[in-house]
């Protein structure tokens, strides 16, 4: 009897030893989300013309570094479709490639492709170059064209050099018709195009867009130019909250008055979604060769202020205002089936977004990734436990055995 429940003690104890000894397999890191990087997570696309070509002496800028931690939440870091739990597939016919739908109050992001690849803005880069202006500049300020100014590679809103418009109009110019001589214009006034480019840069870096580096203030191509539909998406869920920002892009016509010779000029909207879907309120359109078709709108229904961004697009087999409009009815629908939201909208700096991931920030709802939350939850950790059953089992075995030799002595 005594040497019976020794031997099962015994093999208890080892088992449990076993045990802790023995990786627990609930306890393993998750495998990766892919087994492949996914595209571009450094660099966009090869150029298909020479228009990021350096200029004589001087080198291209270096790819802008990945973080360690993905901004926005574990998901953004996913290559390929990243959508909810058991949401349907989003609507076919779309061919950007990368896009992200966010919810404009929440900061919730709704459903994405690819969110933090690495494309070209084309025009929408425009919205960095206008928060800028809508921040240093007074709206009456009296700017004069310069002969530079008046000559840019257009698309144009048509000033003339010596001329005098307002910032509030230069304004209407860059954003309503993507004035790349409007742009030029405002880049005067705050001092040059490298000055603009730093301020522009300065800005993202300063919000956590961490993909996007200007290289152009109007969105033409050129040596280093990156951004990503989350960088997109998190620069224009800050631009709509700007009041001034917010109120020309929803703008739909507007008129400048005659100067320099020249005659009252109409602006209209570019942004085809304007007036014709519902509850639409503003958004920016792009395109270059390098970047293709580029496009943010945002529209609000049934109380849900829903933003899309698209980047890579093309206007076959329909147009790319049409591919946001289905992309802008799922994520309504997605809303309105309370779905799960795939990541978040953060403003970070620098030194959160480089930190070591088991240093990282709060998510910007302020609760902490779940690697944090599992220690708060069990502190002690599962090898703890697992030891502090050994000794438990130990000290039964001692006592067991103990008081079957007192018994075995006795029975002598």
């Amino acid at each position: 009897m005594h040497s019976a429940i020794s031997r099962l003690l015994l093999v208890l104890v080892s088992g449990v030893l076993a045990l802790a000894v023995t990786p627990v397999a609930t306890a393993a890191p998750k495998p990766p989300a892919q087994a492949q990087p996914c595209a571009n997570k450094v660099t966009p696309p090869p150029p298909v013309d020479t228009s990021e070509k350096p200029r004589p002496g001087e080198a291209a800028p270096a790819p802008l570094p990945v973080p360690p931690v993905p901004v926005g939440g574990e998901r953004m870091a996913e290559c390929g479709l990243v959508l909810p739990k058991r949401a349907l597939n989003p609507p076919e016919g779309n061919t950007s490639a990368s896009w992200v739908l966010q919810d404009l109050d929440t900061g919730d992001v709704i459903a994405a492709k690819d969110p933090h690849a690495r494309q070209r803005p084309a025009s929408l880069i425009k919205v960095l170059l206008g928060l800028v202006v809508v921040t240093e500049l007074p709206p009456a300020k009296i700017v004069v064209p310069t002969k530079e100014d008046a000559e840019q590679e257009c698309t144009c809103m048509g000033i003339a050099a010596g001329g005098q418009y307002t910032v509030d109009q230069l304004l209407h110019g860059l954003l309503m018709h993507s004035g790349n001589d409007a742009a030029h214009a405002l880049s005067t006034v705050l001092g040059g195009l490298d000055a603009t480019l730093a301020k522009m840069n300065a800005l993202a870096t300063r919000i956590g867009a961490t993909d996007t580096r200007a290289a152009t203030p109007s969105g033409l191509d050129g040596p280093g130019m990156s951004t990503s539909a989350y960088d997109m998406s998190l620069i224009f869920h800050y631009a709509m909250k700007n009041p001034e920002f917010a109120k020309v892009v929803k703008t739909k016509s507007f008129e400048v008055p005659a100067t320099a010779g020249k005659p009252v000029v109409t602006i209209y909207n570019d942004n085809k979604l304007l007036g014709s879907y519902p509850g639409f309120t503003g958004g920016k359109t792009g395109f270059t060769d390098d970047a293709r078709h580029t496009y943010a709108g945002s529209a609000v229904q049934n109380g849900h202020r829903v933003g899309v961004v698209m980047l890579r697009a093309e206007q076959r087999p329909t147009r790319v205002t049409e591919q946001a409009a289905k992309l802008l009815d799922y994520g309504i629908a997605l809303r309105e089936s309370k779905a799960e939201s795939v990541g978040r909208i953060e403003y970070r700096s620098p030194e959160t977004v480089n930190a070591d991931p088991a240093n990282a920030a709060p998510n910007a709802d302020g609760a902490a990734n779940s690697g944090a939350a599992a220690a708060a939850e069990d502190p002690f950790g599962v090898t703890g436990w697992i030891i502090t059953l050994v000794v438990f089992l130990i000290i039964v075995a001692s006592f067991v055995v103990g008081h079957q030799r007192k018994k075995a002595m006795a029975g002598e």
